[in-house]
């Protein structure tokens, strides 16, 4: 697999895209830059992980549950985060 890096204008990598993911496809990253400053980077994805088992999943939640003291209303917690 290539480890190469190039850098490439904004609207060059809008005009040429297709090819850009075909070469990150590759292993080849490059770095955007627009009015020469870097504001993006295109790399290849990480490998994909093997998933958790959902049984470790539950026994972690049911874990963090346990530290949690008193009752928890979930709406309002959702509320809560839609403030920010």
């Amino acid at each position: 697999m290539d480890n190469k890096t190039g850098e490439i204008g904004a609207f060059e990598a809008k005009a040429r895209l297709s090819e850009l993911l075909r070469e990150t496809e590759r292993g080849v990253s490059y770095v955007i830059r627009r009015r020469g400053k870097p504001v993006a980077r295109l790399i290849p994805p990480a490998p994909l992980t093997q998933t958790e088992d959902p049984a470790k999943i539950l026994a972690s939640f049911s874990k963090i549950r346990g530290r949690v003291t008193g009752t928890v209303n979930i709406r309002e917690l959702i509320n809560e985060g839609r403030r920010f």
